[in-house]
């Protein structure tokens, strides 16, 4: 029974971490109603104003931190940078402190 029961717990492990697995953007590459593809620009900046964006979705359904309609590899690269940037990305800080 304790076999069964291993088997079935790992079983669903498997399930519940292959259900939160990314799939791909069906409008990547796409324009938006204004005809425009977010570009790397668009996503450094989405990404710099993650934290407010973030803040308003939660009372807002017009509002996403994320732009669907990007240009793929160069908007995620900006978005990434982007949040690198405004949460301060590198931790040199951390590193340069003195021990004593």
């Amino acid at each position: 029974m304790k076999k069964i029961l291993k088997i079935a717990a790992i079983f669903l492990l498997i399930i519940m971490i292959v259900s939160c697995t990314a799939g791909p953007n069906q409008l990547a590459n796409k324009p938006d109603k204004e005809g425009k593809v977010a570009g790397f620009w668009r996503g450094l900046w989405n990404g710099f104003i993650i934290l407010f964006t973030f803040i308003i979705s939660l009372f807002s359904d017009n509002v996403t931190i994320y732009e669907v309609h990007n240009s793929g590899g160069l908007y995620n690269f900006g978005f990434l940078l982007g949040i690198m940037i405004f949460f301060g990305g590198s931790g040199g800080g951390a590193g340069s402190r003195r021990r004593r």
